[in-house]
């Protein structure tokens, strides 16, 4: 593999290695099985595109799909434990082990699950680190409750993140914390779609005389806090509307057994994983997409979910919660419409009333943008798809690539 040869560098910065015609090597490393992590990809992508040699590593799980072939490397380790500390030890001891006997340039680190050994190699190596939060990590809602797991991962972040060379996250509001917590000066680069923007489709004048069913479209991690429970339950009270899940999780089985035994089942369907391309398809189709999250915490509360910009490049209104980075991008371009956060209580009164609220805003959601005019909802979309698409965004990542120093 090219990765290990013993050709060095023999200048300074990421130019001049380009300059000697002998292209810089990168691994990038995170710790799922590589098939529908778009934003990894898009990264990996634009890198290739700017001259590096990339190795991107991950797991292989027993049901992970073949990839397709793409335009850097990839290999996907098989790992005996799979969840718990276990997976995340075993995990990072053999990228840690990949790293030392590498001949790359600068180490990537996706979030702070593959950092101790990022960090470590680098340290040793003298290589450049860089780092990508797509979310809070120490303050994910699997973590909720966990004060001894938490204080490991900010225990990591705390003696890693000063050492970084490069930092990016999602959003501004995660910016903003890791700077807090730690002094780190991060670049945002959003996870947006990294096809060119599309025309939003024409929507039917809806005929009251023969009413299709509308889609809600919920897309993205079937996991805690996404909303799942509440919209399958709000279907109960919109008769015309049907539910498409299209997403892997936590919850999946749980939610698709429980859904199957309500009345209305027939209108819910859960998809499972579905492959990047098939995804945009689907999305196309939809009438509404939804994204609703429960405030479990900061990393909810501040996240930027991809499925906003999904959505809108996809000319397709969504309603989301309203949280801060949400909200600012749908203020900027009316895109869609805000959301009070789910309910913590999944039973009683207060939850029965939560859901007649949220079917009265779907349908109000839905008549807004039926009665919407054609030409303005085409100058949102539009406006919307000229900043949140890749080809606009990747350049903040590759700005900060080309102060990258390496050996």
């Amino acid at each position: 593999m090219r990765y290990f040869s013993n050709k060095r560098a023999s200048s300074a910065s990421y130019y001049d290695i380009l300059m000697a015609k002998r292209a810089p090597h990168i691994i990038v490393a995170v710790t799922n099985d590589l098939a529908t992590d778009q934003r990894v990809d898009r990264t990996c992508r634009a890198l290739v595109e700017a001259g590096w040699e990339v190795l991107l590593v991950g797991r292989r799980l027993p049901h992970s799909p073949d990839l397709a072939p793409r335009s850097y490397d990839t290999r996907r380790m098989r790992l005996l434990f799979r969840r718990s500390a276990l997976f995340y030890a075993e995990y990072n001891i053999r990228l840690f082990l990949l790293l030392l006997v590498s001949c790359a340039d600068a180490f990537f680190s996706n979030d702070t699950d593959t950092l101790a050994a990022c960090i470590l190699a680098s340290r040793l190596r003298r290589k450049a680190l860089v780092f990508d939060a797509h979310e809070l990590f120490p303050d994910v809602p699997e973590l909720q409750g966990r004060p001894r797991v938490q204080a490991v991962w900010r225990w990591v972040e705390r003696h890693s993140l000063p050492h970084v060379k490069v930092a990016f996250t999602v959003c501004q509001s995660v910016a903003d914390e890791y700077r807090r917590r730690y002094g780190i000066a991060m670049t945002v680069v959003r996870n947006v779609p990294d096809r060119p923007p599309l025309a939003p489709r024409k929507r039917p004048v809806p005929d009251p005389s023969h009413p299709a069913p509308r889609t809600l479209l919920y897309q993205g991690a079937v996991n805690l806090g996404r909303g799942i429970r509440e919209l399958v339950d709000v279907l109960g009270l919109l008769p015309e509307c049907r539910l498409v899940v299209a997403g892997d999780g936590d919850v999946l089985a749980q939610e698709s057994r429980r859904a199957a035994a309500l009345p209305w089942h027939d209108r819910v369907e859960f998809l499972g994983r579905v492959q990047p391309d098939r995804l945009r398809d689907l999305t196309a189709t939809a009438d509404l997409g939804l994204c609703l999250l429960e405030d479990l915490g900061l990393n909810y509360r501040y996240s930027l979910p991809n499925r906003i910009a999904d959505f809108a490049n996809a000319g397709v209104p969504v309603l989301a919660t309203d949280f801060p980075e949400i909200r600012r991008t749908l203020e900027e371009y009316r895109t869609g419409t805000l959301a009070e956060p789910l309910p913590c209580e999944k039973e009683g009164k207060a939850y029965e009333q939560y859901i007649s609220r949220l079917a009265e805003t779907i349908r109000e959601t839905l008549r807004y943008w039926d009665t919407l005019p054609p030409d303005e909802c085409r100058r949102r979309f539009e406006r919307a798809g000229e900043e949140l698409n890749w080809q606009h965004e990747k350049h903040f990542l590759l700005n900060a690539f080309r102060a990258l120093p390496t050996p």
